[in-house]
């Protein structure tokens, strides 16, 4: 079979197809695996640091200055005072399928820089659309505040009425507040001392998954491969029709070239007719006379 066909520009142009598809495919994949290293890695700190004896926070004085994942979920100890009237709450923060808030406040340390702490979630209100019903209070002087770093979030195009934040976009936390605070890390809280009456709910410990994402890259490897074997099918069965044609259209032309021979004609009888003069002669005897010319008798 020839394959001389594939450097047409219509099999060129399929095959510039398949590779752009297969080449989607493999940004596809590699993206997949790129989530899956982040899970990887989130699965590690969080068993690395999440139960962990906590830090003090002198010993650890730019923990939350800058955003660093290595010391993701590690428990730090501070001390000081809430900031009632530097507190927020984050829009949309669903937690186990349903629709909440977050609750974040500043705690002001003895030096005068603040942490941003993460109180935990609220579920939506029933009295007022888009606040919850009841925020509960913080515990007034000083407390002692056990809180796992937290990297803060990128800022979102979606904005929130006063009082509340799109996201812990830690920057524009800031220019909200007249004194400084951290705004690499907010504090997620564990524990506080002495422990307010009533609490928002404790944001639970994340799940060790790291989801689906490996089998997702390899289909997406699989489809790759999978564009090529099926532009090899389709080149072959090309292939193969086309032998099929050209064995067709050389069998035609030796047939036109070599026809079969005709069978020879049978020969014609020639169909002898009487003379007259044996027309005659039959026409006598049937009379009773001799062909002499002479009557024949009875008895003969």
């Amino acid at each position: 079979m020839s394959y001389r066909f594939l450097l047409s520009g219509k099999w060129l142009g399929w095959l510039l197809i398949v590779a752009l598809l297969a080449a989607v495919c493999v940004v596809l994949g590699n993206w997949q695996m790129d989530r899956r290293d982040q899970a990887r890695a989130t699965i590690a700190a969080v068993e690395t640091h999440y139960d962990a004896n906590p830090v003090p926070f002198t010993k650890v004085p730019k923990i939350f200055a800058t955003a660093d994942d290595s010391v993701e979920w590690t428990p730090v100890v501070l001390n000081g005072k809430y900031d009632d009237a530097g507190q927020r709450i984050v829009r949309n923060r669903p937690l186990n399928g349903r629709p909440g808030y977050e609750v974040l406040i500043p705690l002001r340390l003895e030096d005068g820089q603040a942490v941003i702490i993460n109180r935990g979630w609220l579920p939506i209100g029933n009295n007022q659309a888009g606040h919850p019903d009841a925020i509960p209070a913080a515990p007034k002087g000083e407390v002692t505040v056990v809180a796992r770093v937290k990297p803060g979030e990128g800022a979102v195009s979606r904005g929130a009425p006063e009082g509340q934040l799109a996201s812990i976009q830690l920057d524009s936390y800031a220019a909200e507040l007249d004194y400084p605070i951290f705004t690499g890390s907010y504090g997620l809280m564990a524990a506080e001392s002495p422990a307010a009456a009533e609490q928002p709910v404790q944001i639970p410990k994340p799940a060790i998954d790291e989801g689906p994402h490996l089998s997702y890259s390899m289909q997406w490897y699989a489809f790759g491969v999978l564009l090529f074997v099926g532009y090899g099918y389709a080149a072959r069965q090309h292939a193969h029709h086309g032998r099929l044609t050209e064995e067709e259209e050389a069998l035609s032309g030796f047939h036109q070239a070599n026809p079969a021979p005709r069978a020879a004609a049978a020969p014609k009888r020639s169909r002898k007719r009487p003379t007259a003069e044996e027309e005659e002669d039959a026409l006598l005897d049937a009379q009773g006379f001799r062909t002499d010319g002479s009557l024949l008798s009875r008895d003969d």
